[in-house]
């Protein structure tokens, strides 16, 4: 556990409203709304909220945070799932959303450099009469792109486009000490050192603080065409997915809800889905290219035991086909009012992706608890979503451990505790599984290399 000195930390309090005036705010709820967590993790305020407009306000905190050994937590738009932004000891929340600036859009190298609390919709709300947008769609719709890449966050679109770590070419960051590093040029390719890009994203604001960001844009597709394909069987959705890919199909996102997650849904939004395992599937291509892939994967669905496939190319019957899966979670939340709903995720090899699933809804059989899941079958990762009691001993009880026996299924398939949502707070035990006590030690070394004090968001990923 670290350790801070609270006089040391007050006086960086004192020192950071002096500078910023009524851009630093000590007040209760406005610190309690900067350590939301969308789990059952103790909300942890921190003393005071920072709103930053430029990365020379960030290093002007982060110096006096230097100075009087004061935690600093970076804070994007408060999405993140595993404690990311809770400040157990206190100190300064640095609040980035205002740093929310365009900088420059070069449409010729198909790349867009962005302040750190520039979301995904306003950037692709600039770029939309360009013809190119940035695809990386974690799910919260205002998620900030210096958050996301700080988590290294994912989402649907990840089969086809990658995720922030593919898709973020360079990044300026504030160090513990206030010194700022810029990570890399534009160019496509480099052979120049240490890769600092992919140190910092994924991070989790413990090594420094990015506060702009190069990133990779695309073309908006010729033609998108979305389907919707109910199967009789987990299996088989899966395993018609696999081919799909293997057979190279131009496939932009495939998302699983199990039954469970389409009865909450239909409960929801009174859509009339078949409860069963369903496929929801875009493809992005040209006017000839999207329909014939559409088509190829309609003949390996049926081929694999889907019991029908619905497809639109225009944009609000899109919308409507895609309507369960985006209403997921506030379906879950309304489905069973009163209750929590805990958020978790886990990815393996798309091979294993039916087994680890089966035995997932095996144990949550076995406890008792209920759990809709949702995946983003085309990469191996997928959603447990528990809803709990979280007063209720023994349902908390049986829930920690089902988190631990999925997180622990998962690694022993060769997957990860966490395909997107990160360590924070929530998964720290689980890390030493994952990348072994070497692997520990060699982010802990990096971790002290970096910031010694260790003042940037203690108590997260270690």
């Amino acid at each position: 556990m670290a350790e801070f000195d609270r006089e040391s930390i007050l006086l960086a309090v004192s020192a950071v409203r002096q500078r910023f005036g009524d851009r630093a705010d000590s007040g209760a709820a406005l610190c309690r709304q900067h350590a939301n967590t969308i789990t059952w993790l103790e909300n942890q305020p921190p003393d005071v909220v920072v709103f930053a407009e430029s990365t020379a306000d960030v290093v002007e905190t982060m110096r006096i945070a230097a100075d009087h050994r004061a935690p600093v937590i970076a804070f994007g738009a408060g999405s993140s799932l595993e404690g990311h932004v809770n400040a157990p000891y206190g100190g300064i929340s640095l609040d980035l959303s205002r740093m929310d600036r365009v900088i420059a859009v070069h449409s010729g190298d198909l790349d867009a450099t962005v302040e750190a609390g520039a979301t995904r919709v306003g950037l692709n709300s600039f770029l939309r009469d360009q013809g190119l947008f940035f695809p990386v769609d974690p799910g919260a719709e205002h998620a900030t792109l210096g958050g996301m890449a700080a988590t290294r966050a994912s989402g649907t679109n990840a089969v086809r486009y990658g995720t922030m770590r593919e898709n973020v070419m360079a990044v300026t960051a504030v160090l513990a000490n206030g010194e700022v590093v810029t990570t890399s040029r534009r160019a496509r390719k480099s052979a120049a050192g240490y890769d600092l890009t992919r140190l910092l994203v994924g991070s989790e604001g413990t090594l420094g603080i990015i506060t702009e960001l190069t990133v990779r844009l695309y073309g908006i597709p010729e033609c998108v065409i979305a389907a919707v394909a109910p199967f009789q069987t987990l299996s088989g959705a899966t395993e018609a997915t696999m081919l799909a890919i293997q057979t190279g199909l131009g496939l932009a996102r495939v998302e699983l809800l199990d039954p469970l997650q389409i009865w909450a849904v239909n409960l929801h939004a009174h859509l009339g889905l078949a409860e069963r395992p369903t496929l929801f599937i875009e493809f992005h291509g040209s006017a000839t290219g999207a329909p014939e892939q559409a088509a190829a994967f309609r003949d390996i669905a049926m081929d694999h035991g889907a019991l029908g496939f619905e497809m639109a190319d225009r944009e609000e019957d899109r919308r409507r086909l895609w309507k369960a899966r985006h209403d997921a979670y506030w379906a879950t939340r309304s489905a069973w009012p009163g209750k929590m709903t805990l958020a978790t995720d886990v990815c393996v090899p798309i091979s294993r992706l039916a087994e680890c699933i089966a035995e997932t809804e095996a144990d949550i059989a076995r406890l008792g608890l209920v759990s809709p899941i949702v995946g983003h079958v085309g990469d191996g990762n997928f959603h447990a979503t528990p809803v709990i009691d979280p007063d209720n001993p023994s349902e908390r009880a049986a829930v920690e451990d089902f988190l631990k026996r999925l997180a622990d299924r998962a690694i022993a398939m060769d997957g990860t505790c966490t395909g997107e949502h990160g360590i924070g707070q929530g998964k720290r035990g689980y890390l030493a599984a994952e990348v072994g006590s070497a692997g520990v030690a060699m982010m802990r070394a990096v971790k002290a290399a970096l910031d010694p004090a260790g003042i940037l968001n203690p108590g997260k990923i270690f």
